[in-house]
């Protein structure tokens, strides 16, 4: 955002080089997530104790809030894609708190891909799971009905089907993108309002809802693998 202080911002012009302040930033969040891991790793504890007990707390949340939706072993097995997308998109909301940096999730293009990593990934689910046919065929449920009505309404149901999973993309990206634009403009407002004294409750209120759209993104992406994978027998 033009006319914020950013440390980067003494270096480059944020003007002339917009994507160059996310691109940067994204670094900056791969590497902190990067460290993470490493101090996590570092001594594996039976009993953990500092940063390998936040991780595996951290992990924990993540198949029991998968287990609600999709059942335990099938949240286990997306656990690396959840949990990575969830530490991800959580560091990127939190950075752009702290005064001198921007979110990367503030910027469309980031969420775009991510919403894309994810639709492109559970539609793959979907057909590994139950074959090309099968999959599409699932979009719609009909019943029992006359096969020339039955015909009538799949030529009808179909393509709003197809629009609604492509909306997903939307949905996804435009989501988080436009929670996380709107709080950096809050902080952004609030910065030129009282430069020097940082109130600490709407610094709370934000980190609040970094967390919250973390949450949000995780919890629909157990959603829509939930719905890919699930069969008439199952789920």
């Amino acid at each position: 955002m033009e006319g914020i202080f950013t440390y980067l911002g003494l270096i480059f012009n944020h003007h002339d080089y917009p994507q160059l302040f996310f691109v940067l930033h994204l670094i900056l969040t791969t590497a902190i997530i990067l460290f993470i891991a490493k101090m996590a790793t570092k001594s594996l504890r039976a009993v953990p104790d500092g940063t390998q007990n936040v991780v595996e707390a951290f992990l924990g949340g993540v198949i029991s809030m998968g287990k609600d939706v999709i059942g335990e072993e099938k949240a286990r097995k997306y656990l690396p894609l959840v949990a990575t997308l969830g530490l991800f998109v959580l560091i990127n909301n939190l950075i752009g708190i702290i005064p001198g940096f921007e979110s990367p999730t503030s910027s469309i293009n980031v969420t775009l891909v991510l919403a894309l990593v994810v639709f492109v990934y559970y539609n793959y689910e979907g057909v590994k799971e139950q074959g090309a046919l099968n999959y599409v065929k699932s979009f719609v449920h009909l019943g029992e009905m006359n096969p020339i009505a039955k015909f009538a309404m799949s030529l009808l149901m179909y393509p709003i089907e197809f629009v609604s999973h492509l909306s997903r993309i939307v949905s996804l990206s435009f989501r988080l993108f436009g929670n996380i634009k709107g709080d950096d403009l809050f902080l952004w407002v609030l910065l030129m309002l009282v430069p020097w004294i940082i109130p600490i409750t709407p610094l709370v209120l934000l980190t609040f809802m970094a967390f919250l759209q973390t949450f949000v993104f995780m919890i629909l992406t157990y959603v829509y693998l939930a719905g890919a994978i699930a069969v008439d027998e199952g789920h």
